[in-house]
């Protein structure tokens, strides 16, 4: 198991908890500090990059906001070994941009050398527990931090699982000493496919470690909900984020939309939506 990370690099708070993605629609708002959040979260692969328009935008940006880097290639619960080149690249861009937080996702996401461009899910067993930990804990003692994992989508369980979906997040960072990025439209799209009780998914995590949420729209794909981060938050999920900011508190939390980006005013409004269930959380 690793040590605690703590110290200068772990993750804070700003003034304003809430952000929002960075995407290209709105980079030259965000280059001149003309969007008014907190913080913006960056997708990592996208600039672990040697040069160019990608780093001029990334140092443009830095000037104004805080930072948090967001994975989705790390491969963390894969069986190839973890990428050195990736993890070099890793390493290079945190020094770079100095986030204030580091996340990737509780999947695997590549198999015999060859890149899959999916978030899979893997079995919720006390092996895989074992497994995801150890190279979670890898790269938090190459990063000197503690990283964050976010839960995935599913659209169906494997037979061999041991352990409900909270329950095996929870061990796999309880035993890496690991923080947890709780997206909390993944918990309603997995309540629905998998019929578990959303409410009872948040009261089986460690309050201490959430550390970020994201919030995100789905679609209804006949018996399924898809996460497509298409369009806005559906009503069931902000009913979950009040619920989750009475359980865990203020959390940095963000809106995160990749397809259908709407005008930038739209995603600040929706984010003001999520300022005002928190306050009416806390307040309740």
């Amino acid at each position: 198991m690793a040590g605690t990370h703590c110290g200068p690099h772990a993750p804070r708070r700003g003034r304003d908890a809430f952000g929002l993605g960075l995407r290209p629609p709105f980079y030259r708002e965000a280059m001149r500090g003309a969007v008014p959040v907190g913080w913006l979260e960056l997708v990592t692969e996208n600039f672990m990059v040697d040069g160019g328009r990608a780093l001029h935008v990334l140092d443009a940006v830095r000037e104004h906001y805080e930072v948090a880097l967001h994975g989705v290639s790390m491969n963390l619960g894969g069986t190839d070994p973890l990428d050195e080149g990736y993890l070099r690249r890793l390493e290079a861009l945190v020094r770079r941009c100095e986030p204030v937080r580091v996340s990737d996702h509780l999947c695997w996401t590549r198999h015999g050398g060859h890149h899959l461009h999916d978030l899979l899910p893997l079995p919720h067993t006390r092996e895989a527990v074992i497994h995801v930990a150890e190279r979670i804990s890898r790269v938090q003692d190459r990063l000197r931090r503690r990283i964050l994992i976010e839960n995935v989508s599913s659209y169906a369980r494997f037979a061999g699982d041991e352990m409900p979906e909270a329950e095996f997040l929870r061990e796999v960072c309880e035993r890496a000493d690991c923080l947890i990025l709780l997206d909390v439209n993944n918990v309603v799209v997995n309540a629905h496919n998998h019929a578990f009780d959303p409410q009872l998914y948040l009261s089986a995590l460690p309050a201490a470690r959430i550390a970020q949420v994201h919030l995100a729209g789905h679609r209804a794909s006949g018996p399924l909900r898809i996460d497509t981060h298409d369009r806005p938050v559906a009503g069931e999920t902000w009913a979950l984020y009040a619920q989750a900011v009475r359980r865990f508190g203020p959390v940095p939390t963000m809106i995160e939309r990749d397809e259908e980006i709407p005008p930038l005013e739209e995603l600040l409004s929706e984010l003001d939506a999520a300022r005002r269930i928190a306050a009416q959380a806390r307040a309740a």
